[in-house]
C-alpha cells in the first residue's frame, strides 16, 4: 500500500516556500527604497557571488563528466529544457502580451529559459520511483549549463526589450556567477568534504540569498506601483497561463521521453528535470539581470510556477508508483 507522510509534501516541508511567501510580503509591506534599496542589493550581490562560490565547490566534477557521457538522455534533456522550454515561453509571452503588463509577460521567456531545480527535481524523481542517479547527474549537469547559456539565450529572445537591460548586465554576470563557479570548481579538491559537511547550513545559505534576492526585485516592483499596474483580473490571467504553461511543460516533457524510447524509470527523471524550473538560479540572476524596478515584474511568472510545480508533483508522483506497484501486482 501506498502511504505518503505529510512531511513529503512540499507545501508542508520545504522552507523554500515560506523563505518566497515571506520575502514577498515583506517586500509589499516594507519595500526596500533609497539607500535602503542600494545596500539591499549589494547585500544580494555578495550573496550571490558566496552562493555560487560554494555551487562550484560543491558539484563534482566527475558528475558532470558522467553527465557528458550519457548524450542519448542529457542531448535531448538540455535541449528540452532550455531552447525547448524557452520557445514555449515565448508563445506565453506573445499570448500574455496584451492582457498583462509588458514586463510580466516578458517573464514568461525569462521563466523558459531557466535551468530545471536540483533538489526537488531529484526528490520527485525519488518519490517517484524513478532513476535517481540519472535525476542527481542531470540536474548538476542542466543547472551548469544554465549559469552560461540562461542569459545569453534569454537576450536572444527578447529582442529590444533585453536590449534596455544594459550591455554591462553580462558584465555583472561574468563577475557575480560565472567567475566564483570558476574559482570554486578549482579549489574544489581542497574543500569540498568540509563542504559536505556542513549541507544543512548552506542549505540556508541558499534559501537565505534566494529570498533576499526576491525581496530586493519585489522592492522594486511595489515601488514601481505593483498593486495598482496587476488588478485582480491581471493575478487571475497570469496563474492561469503559468498552470497552462507548466501542464504543456509535462506533457511535454513525458511525450518527448517516451519518443526518446527511454525506459520508464529515465522517463520519470525527463519529466521532472525538464518541466521544473530554478528559483535557486532564477531570482539571484533576475537580480543581475534587470533593473531594480523591473525585476520583480519579470520573476512573477516563475514564483507561480515554482509553487504550482511543487503543488502538482507529490500527487503526480504518488500516482506513478501507485501505477508502477498496481502494474506489478
Amino acid at each position: 500500500m501506498l502511504k505518503i507522510t505529510m512531511s513529503r509534501l512540499p507545501l508542508l516541508s520545504d522552507p523554500m516556500i515560506a523563505v518566497l511567501i515571506a520575502a514577498t510580503g515583506i517586500a509589499l509591506l516594507f519595500p526596500a527604497t533609497g539607500e535602503t534599496k542600494e545596500a539591499a542589493s549589494s547585500i544580494s550581490n555578495a550573496g550571490i557571488f558566496l552562493l555560487f562560490l560554494i555551487n562550484g565547490m560543491r558539484i563534482r566534477r566527475a558528475e558532470i563528466v558522467r553527465g557528458l557521457s550519457n548524450w542519448r538522455y542529457f542531448g535531448p534533456l538540455i535541449i528540452f529544457v532550455f531552447p525547448g522550454m524557452a520557445m514555449l515561453g515565448l508563445g506565453f509571452a506573445h499570448l500574455g502580451g496584451g492582457a498583462l503588463p509588458p514586463m510580466v509577460a516578458l517573464g514568461f521567456v525569462y521563466l523558459g529559459c531557466l535551468p530545471s531545480t536540483v533538489q526537488s527535481a531529484t526528490s520527485y524523481t525519488s518519490l517517484a520511483a524513478g532513476n535517481v542517479g540519472l535525476a542527481v547527474v542531470g540536474a548538476a549537469l542542466i543547472n551548469i549549463v544554465g549559469v552560461f547559456v540562461s542569459a545569453p539565450l534569454f537576450a536572444l529572445l527578447a529582442g529590444e526589450a533585453a536590449g534596455a537591460i544594459g550591455n554591462e548586465a553580462i558584465v555583472r554576470i561574468g563577475l557575480i556567477l560565472v567567475l566564483p563557479f570558476v574559482v570554486g570548481q578549482i579549489v574544489q579538491g581542497r574543500v569540498i568534504d568540509r563542504i559536505a559537511a556542513h549541507r544543512s547550513q548552506i542549505a540556508w545559505l541558499d534559501r537565505a540569498v534566494i529570498g533576499i534576492a526576491v525581496y530586493v526585485a519585489f522592492s522594486g516592483a511595489v515601488e514601481q506601483g505593483l498593486g495598482a499596474m496587476l488588478a485582480t483580473r491581471d493575478w487571475l490571467i497570469l496563474v492561469a497561463m503559468v498552470l497552462g504553461m507548466l501542464v504543456i511543460a509535462l506533457a511535454a516533457a513525458w511525450t518527448s521521453a517516451k519518443l526518446l524510447g527511454l525506459v520508464r524509470a529515465d522517463r520519470i527523471a525527463f519529466l521532472f528535470a525538464g518541466s521544473q524550473k530554478s528559483v535557486a538560479i532564477g531570482a539571484p540572476l533576475a537580480a543581475i539581470l534587470f533593473p531594480a524596478e523591473s525585476a520583480g515584474f519579470v520573476i512573477a511568472p516563475l514564483l507561480i510556477y515554482h509553487l504550482a510545480q511543487l503543488v502538482l508533483a507529490a500527487p503526480m508522483a504518488a500516482r506513478m508508483v501507485k501505477g508502477r506497484d498496481q502494474a506489478l501486482g
